[in-house]
């Protein structure tokens, strides 16, 4: 007590000034007379414009916290785009799947490609659908865009596919257009090869090359590539054509399981084993 009685006494001047400074106001504020009235109200204005002054400064943390906030919902917004437009494209492909399969006269189990092989000579695929939905060595793997293969081996959940870029695949194929015949291949590169076909035979760049009905391994009509490129040798017998594969190996991410496999019968009579 003795300490704040000091402290008064030492700044007694400006305790008094504040007492009379309150007492004025307070006077100011009970006085009705006309002068005083215009005074507080120029005080009043005056008070009010300086608040309306200060309000359009921007207040920086507030800013601070609000660009945070919209950077956060930008980040949010922009995943939620992406997640969108991933669900979209896997919906266009998923009905472009459909359509192939209410349209086609076998039975079609999907699958996805949980697997893939493409570096080497014996590209391979592997799928999540095996015996337990069906599946069978020599059943052929299409999608949207056309033939991916044929399965070579399976288990209860899973199936091996040999892919068309495989040194191992082949395949009886026709021109769309002039109908011409050939042996589908491949032997290392980006494209397939259209074999045995004579240098007489109309085939040209562009042309759309399809499985053919003479094809034991394949439903016919089933689309393979496109001709990008038809090459006559001097002294040889056939052209040699090369085809785009419709489909695109290295991005394919689901596909069709056709449920029909080669005839045996057909097959051993038509390689001479027919008993």
């Amino acid at each position: 007590m003795q300490r704040l009685f000091n402290i008064v006494r030492a700044f007694k001047e400006y305790v008094v000034l504040a007492l009379l400074t309150i007492l004025s106001l307070i006077l100011l504020s009970l006085n009705d007379n006309s002068q005083i009235r215009t005074i507080r109200a120029y005080t009043v204005g005056f008070v009010g414009l300086l608040q309306s002054a200060t309000s359009v400064i921007p207040n920086v943390f507030a800013l601070e916290r609000e660009n945070t906030l919209l950077r956060e919902q930008n980040v949010s917004l922009t995943d939620e785009v992406s997640r969108l437009r991933e669900a979209k494209l896997e919906n266009d492909r998923l009905r472009a799947m459909l359509g192939l399969k209410e349209h086609g006269s076998f039975h079609l189990v999907v699958a996805d490609v949980v697997g893939k092989t493409l570096d080497l000579l014996r590209n391979t695929i592997t799928l999540d659908a095996g015996e337990n939905e069906g599946v069978k060595a020599n059943m052929p793997i299409v999608s949207e865009s056309g033939l991916v293969g044929r399965v070579i081996a399976t288990s209860k959940g899973y199936a091996v596919g040999q892919l068309m870029m495989n040194k191992e695949f082949r395949s009886s194929a026709k021109v769309q257009r002039s109908r011409v015949l050939g042996i589908l291949a491949w032997n290392g590169g980006e494209y397939l090869e259209l074999r045995n076909v004579a240098k007489t035979q109309d085939v040209a760049v562009g042309d759309v090359v399809m499985t053919s009905e003479y094809s034991n391994a394949f439903p016919p009509n089933l689309r393979i590539g496109i001709v990008v490129d038809v090459t006559e040798h001097e002294g040889g017998l056939f052209k040699q054509i090369r085809v785009k594969p419709s489909v695109d190996l290295a991005t394919v991410e689901h596909v069709f399981i056709v449920t029909a496999v080669p005839q045996p019968e057909r097959g051993r009579l038509e390689t001479g084993t027919s008993r």
